[in-house]
């Protein structure tokens, strides 16, 4: 059975894997989720994202900094909801650190591009799933097994700060 670190371990593993997620802002009117492709520096805490200045997401920050992003791993075995606060970082140490071929596509003009921004995610809590579906868990379903015992063991609730 997985524990709450295992459970964590592995979504932070997948993410760095997968790195896109959908993102967005609670408390907003009109707010959807976008996709974006994280940004981790290194550590089990702040994701980043670089954006435009010119999307909604930017512009509602002014209205709500209560940030909400979701996760699924291409293998779809793990499936994550993060909340925390988003907020604009201006650090050009943190820009420099992260800038990439696959981001700089997106601007014209680099790191010097006007409409660039880049937004900082500071996860709070989440709360992650594992799907360990198998031919076997089929089988004890058949067999009259509760599937929600044993798929219990694979949700965490995770307080991240």
């Amino acid at each position: 059975m997985p524990t709450k670190k295992d459970i964590e371990t592995r979504f932070w593993k997948a993410l760095k894997s997968d790195m896109t997620m959908m993102l967005g802002l609670v408390d907003v009117e009109n707010s959807h989720l976008r996709p974006l492709t994280a940004q981790l520096g290194g550590k089990k805490s702040a994701i980043w994202f670089f954006t435009a200045k010119d999307t909604a997401i930017f512009r509602n920050l002014k209205k709500s900094s209560k940030g909400i992003a979701t996760f699924v791993s291409k293998k779809h075995d793990i499936f994550a909801t993060l909340h925390g606060r988003l907020s604009l970082d201006t650090d050009r140490a943190t820009l420099d650190r992260l800038w990439n071929p696959f981001v700089a596509a997106w601007f014209d003009k680099g790191k010097e591009d006007p409409k660039l921004a880049l937004l900082r995610f500071d996860p709070a809590k989440a709360e992650i799933w594992l799907d360990d579906s198998s031919f076997f868990a089929g089988i004890k379903m058949l067999l009259g097994a509760d599937p929600k015992k044993d798929y219990a063991k694979n949700v965490a609730r995770i307080k991240m700060k």
